[in-house]
């Protein structure tokens, strides 16, 4: 007797044919997730590797075996049908068991094995602490790639879809993400940090300590994430009330190199600030007020817990966090 999938059980939404399992092919499955991903037949081709025509044939399978249109065309775009809506969580979350289920089945060896790691990060993190630990890796472990990302505003969509490995954000941001406060999620602080105040190496005006007053009236730059949410050390001076002068808006990477030549100031965390210094030709500084540290955090999907690759993945991020925060001294 074929073994047959039927919808319409508690939560389910529309009442299904059966489908027989012997006719569903898993790589149908994985293109229905990149198609309900990308909402279109060209980009889910490339996130697969095939052609636009092989996968317009298989959106043919896929409405076959569903017995539904699955995506329809609505202007220049293709939005998906009631029926494709109630089957990707469950079809996502079948793809991610089996996904599990073949890699915790396996060992993994970082000198032999071949794997792609993707790690979503802010500026800070990226600068600080992984590309230290890209330097390290790369000439010892040729076969693992570690692919960093920048930390969005929709970061955690990309990590339930299993999208990308780890997310390293200060955990002082998540408190505004209430999306990952799930069972599904696990998080540990890999290091803390705190604030320094940043000038050009230039700027008489900021030769050693300056009071709360002076920071006020200096030209200020406020450092931003890709989604122009404010950084930790601002949003803990809005706590303050300490009023700025801000002046320019810039990106947390590339903040630092924005004081060149000016008389702006920014706050920016000792960990990547000490290492990108002499580069961007600044001077650092104690700020004049009592800032919080932050806490760069790393966050994963609980069901990686015993992903052999994903274990040595979050051990290497741990080792390199601690040999880091002892390694860096202090040039204030």
């Amino acid at each position: 007797m074929p073994r047959r999938l039927r919808g319409g059980g508690p939560g389910s939404g529309p009442m299904m044919a059966a489908v027989d399992l012997n006719r569903v092919d898993l790589n149908l499955l994985v293109a229905f997730e990149a198609l309900m991903d990308e909402r279109s037949v060209t980009g889910a081709a490339q996130r697969l590797g095939i052609s636009q025509s092989a996968m317009s044939s298989t959106l043919a399978r896929i409405r076959r075996l569903f017995d539904d249109p699955i995506l329809l065309r609505s202007g220049r775009s293709m939005v998906a049908t009631p029926v494709a809506e109630t089957l990707i969580d469950p079809v996502r979350a079948t793809l991610i068991q089996i996904q599990a289920a073949l890699t915790g089945s396996r060992s993994f060896d970082p000198d032999t094995d071949q794997r792609t790691f993707v790690i979503m990060a802010t500026g800070h993190a990226a600068v600080g602490l992984l590309h230290p630990l890209l330097v390290d890796i790369t000439p010892v472990r040729p076969n693992i790639r570690v692919e960093i990302q920048p930390l969005d505003e929709d970061f955690a969509p990309t990590l339930f879809r299993s999208q990308a490995d780890l997310v390293v954000l200060p955990r002082e941001l998540m408190a505004s993400r209430p999306e990952i406060w799930s069972d599904e999620v696990r998080w540990e602080v890999l290091y803390r940090d705190r604030y320094l105040l940043a000038a050009d190496k230039d700027n008489d005006h900021v030769t050693g300590a300056i009071s709360v007053e002076e920071f006020s009236r200096m030209p200020y730059l406020a450092a931003e994430g890709t989604d122009g949410s404010p950084s930790s050390g601002d949003s803990n001076l809005n706590v303050l009330g300490i009023p700025r002068r801000v002046e320019v808006r810039a990106g947390f990477a590339v903040a630092p190199f924005m004081l060149r030549h000016t008389n702006l100031i920014t706050l920016i965390p000792r960990i990547p600030a000490l290492r990108i210094a002499a580069a961007a030709g600044i001077r650092l500084v104690e700020p004049p007020m009592q800032l919080q540290p932050i806490s760069e955090t790393m966050v994963w999907l609980r069901r990686l817990d015993n992903d052999p690759g994903h274990v040595w993945l979050r051990e290497a991020l741990r080792s390199h966090a601690a040999r880091l925060v002892g390694s860096v001294v202090d040039i204030v």
